[in-house]
Order: structure tokens, then sequence, then C-alpha cells
């Protein structure tokens, strides 16, 4: 019903609506953003293992950092999950965290910023200097209207940077830049009129921060970049784009790159992101965010290259009206690379839960898939991550993907019951450990 009644005010009330309260949120923290140097990271995918890596780097020069992030926020050396579900913070509680940075010593502040925040207006009145684009690929696609409101809606971040004026801190000139994935398609259209300071980061022949010689290994990946080798603990080819987008952030900020690369390397994981669960089992447990086509095809990738015996996959969509169409996609997705698929509830807020399931079911059924042989729909997420971990055999991989490292699930009314996959996952793998064989 509230939904409903907010689709009938006009979208130019909304707009002024979310600029004013943008804009009392900044007056009321005494504009934290202006004594902080501010990195917004958009893109599709990436998004907050780049922020999270990037506020790593820059502790290298012996900085302190901030970041916020839909996994994680930062303050100096603290960190702690986020347990929002909110990708980027209100306006209020936005402000009130970039002031906590600036009172804690910190110099940079990293903000994974979202689209649907850009056009609530969350980032006016936050002095970015420098925006990162990760990547594009469709999602959010029905919430923003199509494909090209969604992209214009990304660009915004670029375009606000090159409208705002110079920043000094104390008396130096902050570096203001564009670091853009080369490797992406749409990267020409991250480049702005007044932000000509554009660094480039990828695999391609043409971009500024090049990578060489990646290799994978199930300890991580590793590569060189400007005559540096590094090696990542984190495993995934997609952790290679992710920490070339940080050394490129590195160089706007005029760091040196080998200590930023030692830095870097010192990061074991990032939670819900390609995260390994270990309880000394003879098989492979993996919970990542991947809630759309695109990121989970990165993962079957990555999952590909360390050739399990069978891969066992535990996968939702989510509702709430999010990306209807996507749902037959993933389990088709499913259907063609994982031997078993384990189709459960996400988020449904006030979508029936079964008939999410039962869409995501379908479109596994059209690869092959036979419910109850190696096709599986259990609505209580608990009972089917039990289900995975009860039936994986040593050399197989099981995957949970579409929570992450979040901290509730989200049923109808608004209500959330708390919630951490990797617990979840950790239980029932020494609950299995521990049953006589």
């Amino acid at each position: 019903m509230l939904h409903q009644l907010k689709n009938l005010v006009p979208q130019g009330l909304k707009d002024t609506y979310h600029l004013i309260l943008s804009y009392i949120a900044a007056i009321l923290y005494s504009h934290p953003s202006r004594r902080l140097i501010v990195i917004g990271v958009t893109g599709t995918n990436g998004k907050t293992s780049t922020a999270y890596m990037i506020a790593k780097a820059l502790e290298a020069g012996g900085a302190k950092t901030g970041c916020t992030t839909t996994a994680i926020f930062k303050v100096a050396e603290k960190e702690w999950l986020n347990n929002t579900k909110m990708t980027m913070l209100g306006r209020f509680q936005l402000q009130k965290l970039l002031r906590e940075m600036v009172d804690s010593g910190c110099t940079y502040a990293v903000i994974e910023t979202s689209s649907q925040g850009i056009t609530q207006h969350r980032h006016k009145n936050i002095a970015y200097d420098i925006g990162v684009f990760t990547n594009l690929t469709p999602e959010h696609i029905e919430a923003h209207g199509g494909f090209e409101n969604y992209k214009q809606a990304k660009i915004q971040l670029f375009r606000h940077i090159a409208s705002l004026p110079p920043k000094m801190l104390g008396d130096k000139l902050v570096p203001r830049a564009s670091v853009i994935n080369f490797d992406d398609e749409h990267s020409v259209d991250f480049k702005v009129a007044g932000l000509e300071n554009v660094i480039t980061y990828g695999e391609g022949e043409g971009a500024e921060v090049h990578a060489t010689n990646i290799t994978e290994t199930t300890g991580g990946a590793s590569f060189d970049v400007d005559n540096h080798q590094i090696k990542l603990n984190l495993l995934g080819r997609v952790n290679v784009s992710n920490a070339l987008a940080s050394l490129a952030v590195a160089k706007a900020c005029g760091m040196d790159l080998d200590s930023a690369v030692k830095k870097l390397e010192t990061i074991k994981n990032l939670p819900g992101r390609f995260e390994l669960i270990n309880e000394g089992q003879p098989y492979t447990v993996i919970v990542d965010y991947a809630p759309e086509p695109a990121s989970l095809s990165k993962i079957y990738e990555t999952i590909n290259a360390l050739n399990p015996n069978r891969l066992i996959h535990v996968l939702g969509s989510c509702g709430g009206g999010r990306d209807v169409a996507r749902r037959p996609i993933l389990g088709k997705m499913a259907g063609e690379t994982a031997d078993i698929v384990i189709v459960t509830n996400e988020d449904p807020y006030d979508d029936d839960p079964m008939q999410i399931i039962n869409d995501v079911a379908e479109g596994a059924k059209e690869q092959g898939k036979i419910e109850g042989q190696n096709l599986f729909l259990i609505e209580d997420r608990k009972e089917a991550i039990d289900k995975a971990i009860g039936i994986a055999e040593p050399g197989d991989i099981v995957l949970l993907t579409g929570k992450g490292s979040e901290q509730a699930i989200c049923i109808a009314g608004g209500k959330k019951i708390p919630w951490d996959e990797r617990e979840v996952a950790r239980e029932a793998i020494k609950n299995h450990i521990a049953k006589p064989s």
C-alpha cells in the first residue's frame, strides 16, 4: 500500500524531497566530506570488494581510511559487518559515518555508491574527489525503467564530481580523477567532460594500470603490473580486476605502488565475497553474494578453474519486484553448470517465496535437471544448506550464493530474520562431521 502511494507522488516532488534531506543531513554533521578525500565506487559488480581493497591499499601510505560498502563498514582500525541491508546508506546515516571518519582522523573515505542511491540524490552534498567505475551489466533494470537509465544514473556520479569546486586539505590540492575499467564495453561513456584526469585499468592493451601474466590457483591469483608481481590470497580472476582498480586509485592519489601492492597481499578474505568456509571438511564450501547473472558467471569461471569433483549450488532470487526476469536465467545457469541444484529462499519481501523458487527452478529444469534427483526445492534456507552439506563428498564444491555476509533475510511486512550464511554453513559442517559414519 505504501509503495503504491509513493508511486502517486510526482517525480519532481520526490527529487525535491531527497535533495532537501541530503542538504539537511550534510549541515547537521557539518559537511564532513569536505575534510576527507572521498572515493566513490560505482558499477554493477565488484563494488564492495573494490571499495574495501581501495581502503586497505590507501592505508599503505600511513593514512587512516574509512569505507562504507554492502558488506562492511570501516572507520580507521574499526571494522564491522553492514547489517542495514543497504548498499548505500541513507543520507543521515552516511553523513554520520563520514563525521565519525573525520573525528577518527581518517584521510580517505571510500563509498560504495549505488545507482538507486544516486537517483535518490544520496550522493549530493558529498564532496567526492575520485570516481571509480567497475563494470556495467543489466541489473535493477525494472527499478530504473531501462538499461540506459541505469547507466545514466551511474554516470551521474562522475558528472557530480566534475561539477564540484577544487578541494584543499591543509595546503594541498586534493587530486580529482576518474578511475575506469578499460575492459568494459561501456567505459568510454564514463569519461565525462570536466573530469579529464582519467586512469584506466584492466587486462587489455592500452590500460594505464595493466595486468599481465595472470595465473589462478586454489591459493589465490597472481599477476604482474608496472614491474610489480602481486600475489593475492583472494580467489578468482575478478579479484585481479578489483586489485587493479585499487592500485589505479593509489596512483591517482600519488602513492607508491610497491607499498600498496604489499598491503593488498595481506588481505586474507572479503566477507561474503568468494569466502571459503573451512571447518576441516574434505570438500570446499564457498559463500558469495552473486545475486545476478553476470556476477554468477564470474563465480562459475573461477570454480571451473578449480576442477571440482562435483558442484552443488544453493541459490534463490530476490523478491520485492526486483528483476523478476532474472529468476529463470539464474536457474538455467545453475542447471547448465552445477551437478546438483538446490533452490531456496533468499529475500522474498512481500512476494510468495515458493513462486520465486519455482520460477528459478523452471530454468534449471529447462537444462535437464530432475526434481528429487539433481534438483531440490527447499523453502527453508537453513534446511537447504544442510541438505547441500549433507550430500557433499570429498572433492566437491558447495556454492552458496545470493546472501553473502548479509545479516538478515527480508520477509513480508517489512520484517527481518537475523541471518549469517557463513555461520549457518559452519554449523551444518560441524554437525555433519560429528555424525557417526
